[in-house]
């Protein structure tokens, strides 16, 4: 519905469609151009005069984003074509290699923030070295002297950044994370401490992280449970003392919420079910799950010393039998986990609660005689009301198998809550 959303508005956004429409006919580009118009006409709305919007894109469609956007925002406020340079990985051989892709940089009018000294970067080092009148002397046939800025200078419009490789410490294993380093200079150069940043397909979260880490307010939307639940699970490592100071928007708060979410979609609902009691799911795209829907590691003696065991989760938001809880109980031994835990929609059945209490207890040799149950049955209704899973304490996302945990961030301030008042 995104073509004639567009297109019934009228201007030069329903043009723009219009002719792709007539270029490429009906296809997946143009509905992905649909989309995108859809959105942007919505953050251009929204968008302070003094804001900035930047749109990464890869080669495949950036020249028709480039139109949408000079007809959404105006082609006078174009204002750079930022070019993402970076090295690694293999070389074409009948194609020069693609290492880079592209950001467009507009503004909503000609007062946006451009903080010029917040992203300076040294000079090279030949410049520095150079003595000749016209680079820093005087300029000849002039009283005119140039002489370079101490902090440094204002970067080209091509950034030489490398994307996180699989080994980067600061990589959580989200296919489309960006650096930290390309995200600070955005967000330094094009707003204040205070100023909110929006990140409209925000993923794992980095442009609302570097927000928060430079005294940012911020805002992020994503459609899937799998990036608001890494998220949340991310800020409360990255910033400890901030986790009361945000709030969340779209997700299950009810039975009925939950009930509809799993009719919907069911990978959605296992997401934001293991969300809930800080488990990682499985990434499906990886492989198959071999029973097991979701992973969290804790150390046996409930401090970071101790040995590092796992617990394994069945998700399930339908009809539950005996035969599943089984199930469960044969993943655990095969992969030598301490505990295995089902979380269903459903109230399990008395069959279902005599197979998780056949299954014995776990023990940690650290914690003595404190024993645990080894297959445990957790309601959705009894996790909404509070129930945790009765293990040693837990160290999220560590050695997870789908996302690593993130680095700690020391914020400059204390942190606030997040006023979302303030986009016009």
């Amino acid at each position: 519905m995104s073509f004639h959303n567009v297109v019934s508005m009228g201007g030069k956004p329903a043009d723009a469609l219009l002719g792709f429409e007539k270029l490429h006919g009906s296809n997946d580009l143009l509905a992905y151009l649909s989309n995108m118009a859809e959105r942007l006409i919505e953050l251009h709305r929204v968008l302070k005069p003094t804001g900035t919007i930047y749109l990464h894109c890869d080669p495949t469609a950036s020249h028709y984003l480039k139109i949408l956007m000079d007809a959404i925002f105006g082609a006078k406020n174009f204002r750079n074509e930022i070019i993402w340079a970076y090295r690694g990985g293999g070389s074409s051989k009948t194609d020069f290699g693609r290492r880079h892709d592209v950001i467009f940089r507009y503004s909503k009018t000609d007062e946006y923030t451009f903080n010029a000294d917040s992203i300076r970067v040294p000079y090279q080092a030949e410049g520095l070295g150079r003595t000749d009148d016209a680079m820093w002397g005087k300029h000849k046939g002039t009283d005119k002297v140039y002489k370079p800025n101490p902090l440094g200078k204002i970067p080209e419009d091509w950034w030489l950044i490398n994307p996180l490789n699989q080994n980067d410490p600061e990589r959580l294993g989200y296919p489309t994370q960006k650096p930290r380093e390309l995200l600070r200079r955005i967000v330094l150069a094009s707003s204040d401490e205070g100023d909110i940043v929006l990140d409209p397909f925000c993923g794992c979260g980095t442009t609302i992280s570097v927000a928060q880490e430079l005294n940012r307010k911020w805002i992020g939307i994503d459609i899937t449970h799998l990036a608001i639940s890494l998220m949340q699970f991310r800020l409360k490592y990255e910033f400890p003392n901030f986790s009361n100071y945000y709030i969340t928007s779209g997700l299950p708060e009810t039975l009925t919420e939950a009930k509809d979410l799993a009719n919907e979609d069911k990978y959605h609902f296992q997401w934001w079910a293991l969300g809930l009691i800080g488990a990682r799911g499985i990434d499906r795209k990886k492989g198959a799950d071999k029973g097991i829907d979701g992973r969290l590691n804790f150390h046996s003696d409930g401090t970071l010393k101790g040995k590092i065991e796992q617990i394994i989760f069945s998700v399930k938001g339908g009809h539950v039998t005996v035969s599943q809880v089984r199930d469960l109980v044969g993943v655990v031994n095969r992969e030598k986990a301490a505990i295995g835990v089902f979380i269903t929609l459903e109230p399990p059945t008395k069959p279902m609660k005599e197979e998780a209490a056949s299954a014995g207890f776990y023990q940690s040799q650290d914690l003595g005689a404190k024993k645990y149950q080894k297959i445990q049955i957790i309601t959705i209704e009894e996790v909404l009301n509070g129930k945790r899973i009765d293990c040693p304490q837990f160290v999220l996302n560590e050695g997870n198998v789908t996302l690593k945990r993130a680095r700690q961030v020391v914020s400059k301030k204390k942190a606030k809550h997040a006023n979302l008042d303030q986009f016009e």
